[in-house]
């Protein structure tokens, strides 16, 4: 199952629980097949949509669609805010 270093569990409930958002919202992962390779979306959602596996760790949810959860089943996430503010993720092998 997907697990989240220290840093991707903080950002990701800042990004969750800022005002006016559901107590369930958490960050969803979704995937899409672009010209063979598989690429994936983050958004955040309110709760999570029928199929997606649930990832609760430090406080953070993270949603998973089908093929996200498969593909992701061996990584780890990862997250830093770079100098402009923005949120990157990046993904690594599960040692």
């Amino acid at each position: 199952m997907l697990t989240l270093t220290e840093n991707a569990s903080t950002i990701v409930k800042d990004i969750t629980t800022q005002p006016g958002l559901e107590d369930t919202t958490g960050l969803r992962i979704t995937t899409e097949q672009a010209a063979g390779e598989p690429t994936f979306e983050v958004t955040a959602a309110a709760a999570p949509e029928p199929g997606d596996q649930t990832v609760d760790q430090d406080g953070a949810t993270v949603y998973l669609d089908q093929g996200a959860a498969v593909m992701l089943e061996d990584k780890v996430l990862d997250a830093a805010v770079d100098p402009e503010g923005r949120v990157e993720f990046a993904l690594g092998l599960q040692a």
